[in-house]
Parts: C-alpha cells; sequence; structure tokens
C-alpha cells in the first residue's frame, strides 16, 4: 500500500484500497481493451496527480520492471471494473487518458449547511445547550439614542445571595475539569437538565442563556420583582465577567423589574458615563419590526460588599418595563453576534457568483474545539504583470476577544464595502491583497467568554506563543501574516477590539522612535481616519506607546515583524462625544460605517497625491509640539528641537484595557510543566579589575573628548550673587542634548535616565539634592521640582567648584596639586529651597570645572516627582 507524509492523503489511498479500487501487482492480462472506454481502463496514481496543474502521464505499466513492482514508492494501478464510490477524485482526461487528482479537501470551504441545527457548532463536552436556533433582526432606530442622565439618587442595592432570596434559575459551571479536554457538535450528549428550581412561583421570571453566547450562571429573586443575578467566568477561569446576553419569559408588561449583576471585575464601567443595556423583544420584532433597542432606568455601577479570591466585586444595578407582557426577550451588553451569525452571512457572500471571481474563503486553522477560523483573500485577478504579483497587502483581524462584538460590526461593515460593485471598492481591490480574519477565537464566542479562548488564556497577550496546539488561532495567524511579508510589503494590520471604559473610537499604535525616517508616520492615518468620520473617532484617544505589558498583542508582535502601520482600533461599547452624536449610543449601523471609514481612509492615505499626508504631518508636528511644552512647562522658552530626540509617546498616558495578566502565559495544564522546564539564564561573568579600570579609563576619554569646550572662550563663568539670578543661556544643541534625558509621564512624573549633576563622575557624596542614585543609596530625601525646573537644572559636569555654597557643594576635595580643567557648561537658574529656619536659598550660578580625581561612572537611573 502506498503511504505518504501527509494523514489527508493516507486516509484517501486507504478508502480507496477498502474498496477494491487499488490492486498489489501488475498482471499483463489486466491490460485493458482497444474498445474499452477510458473511464473504465487500467492507469497509475501517484502522489504528484493531487496537485491542482496537470502532470505529465504515468508511465505504461508495460515498462514496469520487477523491481519497480516491489518498490513501495512505485506506481500502483487502479482498476475501475467497478463504479467509483467516492467523491474525493476528479478524473482529467489527456489525450484521451484519464487523469485523477483529489478534490481540495472540504475543511477549506467548511460551511456546513444551513438547515443544520447546530449549524456544525463544536461546544466543550460539558456545556449544556437548548437547541434554539437563536436569531435577531437587524434595526437602526430612527432616532439617535442618547445617553441615561444620572439623577443622584440611584438605589446600590447589596447582594443577598440565597440565603434570603429564591433561586430560580442555576445551570452547572460546565468546567468538570480544569482545563478543556473535548468538544462535540451540539454540547453535551442526553436530555437538558432544568435549570429552573423546585418550588418556583408562577409569576416568577424564567430565565435562559444554554445558547450560543450566553452567559448567564444563577439568578436569585430577592423580591417580588427584584433580581440578583450571577455571570459565569470565562471558562477554565476565574476571572472576565463583563459580557453579558441571556433570555427573559413570562414578564408582565408595565412592571418595572430589576435587574442586578453582582460579580462583573472592572473597577469602573460606561455604565457610569450614562451607557444603557439592550432589549430584544421577539414580539416587537414580528408586529413592528423593531430589533435592539436601548432600555432602562435608575442604572448605577457601582463596588459592592463582596469580595471573591481577594478581588473586588463590582454591581450593575439598572430597571426597565418590558414592552409586552408574556413576551420572549433577550437582555445583552452589546449587539450580540455569533459564529452561527458569521457562518450564515459568508454562506450568503459567497452565493454571490460576482464575488466568487475575486474573494476566496479559505479555513485557516482550527480552533482548539474544532471550529474553523475562516480567512478571506481578497482581491482583484491578476493579469500576470509584475505589478499584480507584487501588490501590498493589507491585514484585517477581529474577535480575539470574544466579548467584545462590535468589533463585529465594524468588519461586516468593512467587508460589506470591499465586496461591493462601489468604484471605490473595485480600486482598493486593484490595489491591495486583503487578507481578513473575522472572528480569531470562535470557541470564545461560542461558549459565551468575555475575553479568554478555551485554553484559559488571552489570546492577544500570546501572538509570540511557540505553543501552536494551545493556541492554534494566533499561532497560525502570525505565520500567515510572516510569510505574507516574505511575499510583499504589508501596508496596514488592523485588530479591531472594543472598549468598556471609554467612548468614541480610536486606535493604539507603535512609535518608531528609534527610527527618525518615518518620525510621526505612523500617526498620519489615524489623523486621517479622525477626519472622516468626525463625529466617531477621536484622534486625542488614540496612543502609540509600546509597553512590556503588551508584548505578546497582535499589534506589536506585528509591528516587530516589520508592519510599520500595526494598530488596534479600538471601538466603545457605549456611544460618541464627538460633534453632534455628543452624548448617543452608538448603532450596528454606526459600527458598520467605521468599517466603510476605515477604506475611506486606506484610500487617502495611499493616494498618489500626497497634499494629504503631507498637512496631516504638519499638523501633526504643531499638536506634538504643543503637547510637550504644555508637559514640560516651558512656557514661553525656545524651543525648537527636532522631535527625534524626545519620544512623543513618553508623554502619552497608557493605553489602558482591561488587564490580562492572570490570562498570559501557557495555558493551566502546562503551567506546572513549563515552570520545571524552565532552564535558569547563566550567571554574568564578573569583571576583574584590570579589565574594569581600562573600561573606566576608556569610558573616562570618551566623555571628556566629547564635553570638553573647542576653545576657552564658550565657557560660561559667572560668580556667585547671593540675591539675584542669572537666565538660562543654553543653545540650542544643549537643550536638545537635554531634552534626551527629559522623561515625563502624566501625573506630573518625570524621570531622568542619567543624573546630570553626578554625570560621568564618582560623587558619592554630593548632597545638590537633585535626587540621584547616590542620594537613593544613602537613604537622603529627595526634593520636589516642577517639570520646568527639572528641564531647566538639567546640566552636565565632572565636578562642582568651591564658588558655590557649601548647602549646594558636592562635598568634594580637588586632588591637592591638581589644576582643575575648565569644561562645557551652562548657567543654573533659581530654584528656591528652603533652610531649616524656612528662609528661602536660591542657587547661584557657578562655573564648572573638573577634576581628575575622580573616574567615570554611569549613574543609571533618576527620579523626581514634581509637586
Amino acid at each position: 500500500m502506498q503511504t505518504s507524509d501527509d494523514a489527508y492523503e493516507n486516509f484517501i489511498l486507504r478508502h480507496l484500497q477498502h474498496y477494491g479500487l487499488f490492486t498489489g501487482r501488475v498482471s499483463p492480462s489486466c491490460s485493458p481493451r482497444r474498445d474499452q472506454s477510458p473511464g473504465r481502463g487500467r492507469w497509475a496514481i501517484t502522489q504528484d496527480y493531487q496537485s491542482d496543474t496537470h502532470p505529465s502521464p504515468p508511465r505504461s505499466p508495460d515498462n514496469i520492471t520487477g523491481d519497480e513492482e516491489q518498490d513501495a514508492e512505485g506506481p500502483y494501478p487502479l482498476l475501475l471494473t467497478k463504479p467509483v464510490r467516492t467523491r474525493q477524485l476528479l478524473l482529467d482526461f489527456v489525450r484521451g487518458r484519464p487523469i485523477p487528482r483529489l478534490r481540495e479537501p472540504r475543511d477549506l470551504l467548511a460551511i456546513p449547511c444551513l438547515s443544520s441545527p447546530f449549524q456544525g457548532v463544536r461546544w466543550p463536552a460539558e456545556c449544556e445547550v437548548t437547541v434554539d436556533d437563536i436569531q435577531h433582526i437587524e434595526w437602526d432606530p430612527p432616532e439617535a439614542e442618547p445617553f441615561y442622565q444620572c439623577t443622584g439618587h440611584e438605589r446600590t442595592p447589596m447582594p443577598v445571595g440565597d440565603d434570603r432570596g429564591r433561586v430560580v434559575y442555576a445551570i452547572d459551571p460546565a468546567t468538570k475539569m480544569p482545563y478543556f479536554t473535548c468538544s462535540r457538535v451540539g454540547g453535551t450528549r442526553g436530555p437538558l437538565k432544568n435549570p429552573s428550581c423546585p418550588n418556583v412561583p408562577e409569576t416568577s421570571l424564567s430565565f435562559e442563556s444554554r445558547f450560543e453566547s450566553g452567559n448567564l450562571q444563577k439568578a436569585v429573586q430577592v423580591g417580588v420583582h427584584d433580581y440578583e443575578l450571577t455571570l459565569r467566568h470565562d471558562l477554565y477561569t476565574t476571572k472576565h465577567t463583563q459580557w453579558f446576553y441571556f433570555r427573559v419569559e413570562n414578564m408582565k408588561a408595565g412592571v418595572p423589574y430589576r435587574f442586578t449583576i453582582v460579580n462583573l471585575l472592572k473597577p469602573s464601567s460606561l455604565y457610569s458615563s450614562g451607557m444603557r443595556p439592550l432589549l430584544y423583544s421577539k414580539r416587537a420584532a414580528s408586529e413592528q419590526g423593531q430589533g435592539w433597542t436601548r432600555t432602562g432606568t435608575n442604572i448605577k455601577y457601582y463596588r459592592n460588599n463582596v469580595e471573591e479570591d481577594g478581588r473586588p466585586l463590582y454591581s450593575l444595578t439598572w430597571t426597565l418595563e418590558f414592552p409586552y407582557g408574556g413576551d420572549t426577550c433577550y437582555l445583552a451588553h452589546c449587539y450580540p453576534y455569533t459564529f452561527s451569525q458569521l457562518q450564515r452571512y459568508l454562506y450568503a457572500v459567497m452565493a454571490r457568483s460576482s464575488v466568487a471571481a475575486y474573494c476566496k474563503l479559505r479555513v485557516l486553522c482550527r480552533s482548539i474545539a474544532g471550529n474553523p477560523v475562516y480567512v478571506l483573500t481578497i482581491t482583484a485577478p491578476g493579469d500576470g504583470s509584475e505589478e499584480s504579483a507584487v501588490k501590498p497587502a493589507v491585514v484585517l483581524t477581529a474577535r480575539v476577544h470574544p466579548g467584545e462584538t462590535n468589533s463585529s460590526w465594524i468588519m461586516q461593515g468593512f467587508l460589506d464595502f470591499i465586496l461591493s460593485d462601489s468604484p471605490d471598492a473595485c480600486l482598493l481591490r486593484e490595489m491591495f491583497v486583503f487578507k481578513v480574519i473575522p472572528m480569531l477565537n470562535p470557541d470564545g464566542v461560542v461558549v459565551g467568554n468575555y475575553r479568554c479562548s478555551l485554553a484559559g488564556r488571552d489570546l492577544n497577550r500570546n501572538y509570540q506563543t511557540l505553543l501552536q496546539e494551545s493556541f492554534p488561532c494566533v499561532w497560525y495567524t502570525r505565520n500567515m501574516v510572516k510569510r505574507l511579508l516574505s511575499e510583499r510589503d504589508v501596508i496596514l494590520y488592523c485588530d479591531l477590539h472594543g472598549h468598556s471604559r471609554k467612548n468614541n473610537v480610536f486606535m493604539y499604535g507603535c512609535d518608531s522612535r528609534h527610527d527618525t525616517s518615518v518620525d510621526l508616520q505612523e500617526r498620519v492615518f489615524p489623523l486621517m481616519m479622525s477626519k472622516n468620520a468626525q463625529d466617531k473617532f477621536s484622534f486625542s484617544s488614540c496612543k502609540f506607546q509600546v509597553q512590556k505589558s503588551k508584548e505578546g498583542t497582535g499589534r506589536i508582535v506585528m509591528w516587530r515583524l516589520g508592519i510599520r502601520n500595526s494598530y488596534t482600533m479600538e471601538s466603545t461599547f457605549g456611544g460618541s462625544t464627538l460633534g453632534n452624536r455628543t452624548g448617543t449610543h452608538f448603532t450596528t449601523r454606526d459600527l458598520k460605517a467605521i468599517g466603510f471609514h476605515l477604506c475611506d481612509t486606506l484610500l487617502d492615505y495611499c493616494d498618489p497625491d500626497e497634499s494629504k499626508a503631507q498637512q496631516c504631518l504638519a499638523e501633526l508636528n504643531t499638536l506634538v509640539a504643543l503637547k510637550m511644552r504644555r508637559k514640560l512647562g516651558l512656557g514661553d522658552i525656545d524651543f525648537e528641537g527636532s522631535l527625534d530626540i524626545v519620544s512623543v509617546s513618553d508623554f502619552e498616558s497608557s493605553t489602558g484595557g482591561s488587564n490580562s495578566s492572570e490570562s498570559d502565559g501557557p495555558p493551566v495544564h502546562l503551567m506546572s510543566s513549563v515552570k520545571q522546564s524552565q532552564i535558569q539564564p547563566p550567571k554574568k561573568q564578573l569583571r576583574s579589575r584590570k579589565e574594569r579600570n581600562r573600561l573606566h579609563r576608556k569610558l573616562t576619554r570618551r566623555t571628556i573628548s566629547r564635553s570638553a569646550p573647542k576653545s576657552t572662550d564658550t565657557m560660561v563663568t559667572t560668580q556667585p550673587q547671593p540675591q539675584e539670578s542669572q537666565p538660562c543661556t543654553m543653545s540650542k544643541k544643549k537643550s536638545q542634548d537635554i531634552l534626551t534625558m527629559v522623561k515625563t509621564q502624566t501625573r506630573a512624573r518625570a524621570e531622568i535616565h542619567q543624573c546630570a549633576i553626578c554625570f560621568q563622575t564618582s560623587a558619592p557624596n554630593h548632597d545638590l539634592g537633585f535626587g540621584c542614585s547616590a542620594q537613593i543609596r544613602r537613604g537622603a530625601r529627595m526634593p520636589h521640582h516642577s517639570p520646568q525646573e527639572m528641564f531647566l537644572h538639567t546640566v552636565e559636569a565632572y565636578d562642582i567648584s568651591t564658588a558655590l555654597p557649601k548647602f549646594y557643594r558636592g562635598g568634594h576635595v580637588a586632588c591637592p596639586g591638581a589644576q582643575p580643567r575648565p569644561i562645557s557648561g551652562s548657567s543654573v537658574p533659581v530654584s528656591v529651597h528652603k533652610d531649616k529656619q524656612g528662609q528661602a536659598l536660591p542657587i547661584h550660578t557657578a562655573s564648572l570645572t573638573l577634576s581628575p580625581r575622580y573616574e567615570a561612572c554611569q549613574v543609571t537611573h533618576c527620579r523626581l516627582r514634581s509637586e
């Protein structure tokens, strides 16, 4: 029997052997008759015929020697004496001779039949799943839905639990094992358990969440119309409860019901800023064509009196009146978008004959549970020219966090436009190759997780992983981008997300601080986006930091692979605070419009006419200069330094977002083995004293040559004047050098990476009070300075002359007989300090001298806190 390294090919070969289509030896009596039809003749099959191209005809069996018959790798004849009982073979005829090849595996187009009750969705084997196929109509309200206005009189009910309430709904946590083991279409086998508890009054509400993306764990009735709700954690974790989606029945119309979710984990939420939950009524949808609407009054988000594993819990409470009695309604955190809904959308898209010419749908990989991760390749058919072969690429992904459903609506808006017959869409397909992954985490979407996959980890912290089996979705995505970069340029990577604590739409990018040739270029695309979507996109909310805690995100990993424009687009769960949409919620139409604006901005960014890009760069330089002045407190000081010296991202606040530190790293069941297999890094070998002295002398010569003046005329020498201060006389070049040492952050914090006063000197006993590392080692108290004072105090020196008052002297004694040699310096402005009697002591300007007594040393860190 012929074998292959490919498991799929082996399966087909065994399949053919099972039906008697292979024979073990060639017999001359088996040669076909001339009057026999070509389809029933005898021909050989080899591995080469499994390619899409037609190979050359096989050799005639009559020419095969005896040794070749015994060779396991030789061709095997195939007898078609009976009908072929497989659909995996395709027969091509070359000169009347049949040439077999394998059909493309069905997994490449794994969209199951729409009549399937679960549409092939695979669940963890422990999950109970209802047979209902949940579908909602798409609808946009005729008017914008406003935020809830807080009155200050909202109630804050505290959890009472099962002791003082009646449990009306409870389901198994679906985590019998601490980690994922196996999956099954439709979840667990056997009849479903009744989630309603006994002795529940007939007037109580009926809850259900055992459907796709639902995650209600328990409901406790604590009043006649008050219900306390507990959400299920992300499977195989003990955290990430923010997304909710469940069904309610048996309600009465016109009765105010109160719902309180008691186990939320985030300390802040958009519900504190006026965001309202979503309500969907099946009766309103069937009778009035009305879909999801914002609803609720007396909305309050607050910390309750319960802790879980040492973490405080938060509650969300709201009241609402259902529009109809005896209705079936759904409540959700954001507009749901399930895996089955994505499959229905892709099925409808590929059913259009015109789309097949420029859109190919394939399966990138299979998730842990076996659900397909779809990838679409969208581009105009090539004409064989070199330009079409090297078209730049654009990569878009969404739903790596399953609870951020707004990203799927943005993705659908993007696909609606790029697959349309619009002239702009045709132009984009001519210009680019689009690689689109609409749902990176289908397992998490299916089970109703907010942030994690079935590995119990945040996929957006594991793009650097080597665990292909545990993180297949991001592992294959990263490899796909690597292969794409080897073939063509990738002009844009954008990962679509949702944000639970900020309004509007904005982007997180990566600051190319070490590449001055592309300075501020990463900010051009977001700025263009804000101009195209002025009432939805906020450029002021965009951040461009590369934080260590976010090293495993798709944005930073793709940026390090070489994609300059690598972004995370965050869309709010709430609404807009911009333009005429101020104080209103986003609808699905607004979210899909963001996808259209993304295409529009891509055209502007790649326009051969660079006037728009140049205008944006000029505007960015002005904005950044103003921000730097404001943060540094420069005021009216002349500052004309280039922006490549100080990274603008250091002046920006943290990108924030959800804390996934406990969901980072390998899966739970691999944690112990990984810890045991970690290899301790080798200890750093200490240098000998001779090597250290040689290194110090070399460093001293280098710093002296860099800092010594070219002529004595350039040195500033000023005698101390006790009652007056001298103005700052720093040159532009000096100010630029100083800016490299000034790192300010929000909250009025500043960091200086090299201490200015004791820079490159051995001054362990100085008492200048600038908070240098020498004082930190001695435990001295660090004074407070404003950012402007710090900027003006930052100077380079090797020693302080004895002309300074003792309070500000370095406390050094020059070597006897050594002649102090002046170096370049700057006058120091007044900085008010107080003595023990509370009187102000000014810092006076003085010349700076070099004492050869001290050897060079480096001061690594100095931190100052402003007042």
